[in-house]
């Protein structure tokens, strides 16, 4: 099936003993063993039937061989660092989701595993910071919010030469499945905070850990039913509600997020934008290879930090908030909402200053988000 039909139906039509077209919500804490026989759900800790039908649906479009549900986008990425012992060391992208930092900084480097950040985008980079003890490495693409463009091929044919057994992971949020399907360019494990556009509606919390191999799938779904951090069945319900429609939004929201992008290159208090569907971005063409598309995020600089905190106020339309993927279209301070607890030097360094702005494009009609925009820097 095509993926946008898979968005709808997963695998195959849902099927109830009751004819019921959307999926119901298993709103239940423990399942009774009639006859002494297990349904095959016990408790939903381990399992649910609302959340197993999100996650077959997500399974279907990342092409994997499991995939588990969880709380938060933050919740899976704890999750997947418990796949790793103390004096294991893992190679990450530096221009990532300040919440990711923040938890390899402060949790898992705690727990003793080590960790370099490095602009994986060049792939030369990464293998100069290979050590015999290597045993990840953790990639965002495009980066957030700076949009660099990391080769996932390249990148994991280098991990897995330098060790067969390194895991490559690859958080897929700002693309989804239905842009780019990381597993399919030889990615390990694929990690979402489907909070964003899984979800699409801006109103429930999720994470996803997709895995390609049958080992990775029972370790991870070994610490899921340990530590309890699967998804609740009503928020299964609404993330796979949100799956149902992603193929239109994405298709909506990246029209939209290119005519902006053109709109902002011609105003002259815009000083940089940074769009991978952009012909002139460094990731372009790399893109064009190993995806379907470019997706709806996008940076931009403006010339002083004066004119970036007038926007910020005077934006009606679109919103001033955190989180990206949703219906309505967002603007976000990344330097004191996303990468608040990134120390100064390397916000710095990354180019997260006083002037960046990331927005979030959503399904609104383009010209009313671009006279918005207008009327926020040009009054």
């Amino acid at each position: 099936m095509e993926l946008e039909t898979v968005c709808v139906h997963g695998t195959a039509a849902h099927e109830s003993p009751f004819g019921a077209v959307a999926v119901p919500i298993f709103q239940s804490a423990t399942f009774a063993h009639t006859g002494g026989v297990s349904t095959g759900y016990d408790y939903s800790r381990l399992q649910n039937p609302t959340r197993e039908a999100v996650e077959h649906q997500l399974n279907a479009l990342e092409g994997g061989t499991d995939t588990v549900a969880f709380s938060s986008g933050m919740a899976a990425m704890t999750t997947l660092m418990e796949l790793f012992s103390p004096g294991d060391h893992i190679v990450v992208t530096d221009d990532l989701y300040g919440g990711s930092i923040r938890l390899l900084n402060s949790v898992s480097k705690k727990n003793g595993l080590l960790f370099d950040y490095t602009d994986t985008a060049n792939i030369d980079n990464i293998r100069q910071l290979l050590k015999p003890n290597t045993k990840a490495l953790f990639i965002e693409t495009p980066t957030n919010p700076m949009m660099r463009v990391t080769d996932i091929s390249a990148a994991a044919k280098l991990m897995h030469g330098h060790n067969p057994d390194a895991v490559v992971i690859v958080d897929n949020t700002f693309l989804s499945p239905y842009f780019c399907r990381p597993l399919k360019l030889g990615a390990d494990i694929v990690l979402h905070s489907g909070t964003k556009y899984l979800g699409g509606h801006n109103d429930t919390l999720a994470g996803f850990l997709v895995q390609g191999n049958i080992l990775l799938a029972e370790k991870i779904r070994f610490l899921s039913k340990t530590t309890g951090a699967g998804l609740a069945p009503f928020d299964s319900f609404l993330i796979g509600r949100g799956i149902k429609t992603l193929a239109l939004r994405m298709e909506k929201s990246q029209r939209s997020a290119l005519d902006i992008a053109r709109w902002l290159l011609g105003q002259k208090k815009i000083v940089k934008v940074h769009y991978v569907g952009l012909p002139e971005h460094p990731g372009y063409e790399l893109s064009k290879r190993q995806t379907s598309g470019f997706g709806a995020m996008l940076s931009f600089e403006t010339d002083t930090a004066a004119t970036a905190r007038a926007m910020l106020n005077n934006i009606k339309l679109i919103q001033f908030a955190e989180s990206l993927g949703g219906t309505e279209s967002l603007l976000t301070f990344p330097l004191t909402q996303t990468h608040a607890d990134v120390p100064e030097a390397e916000r710095l360094a990354r180019g997260i200053t006083d002037r960046l702005l990331r927005m979030s494009v959503g399904i609104e009609n383009v010209t009313d988000l671009i006279e918005d925009l207008n009327q926020a820097i040009n009054r």
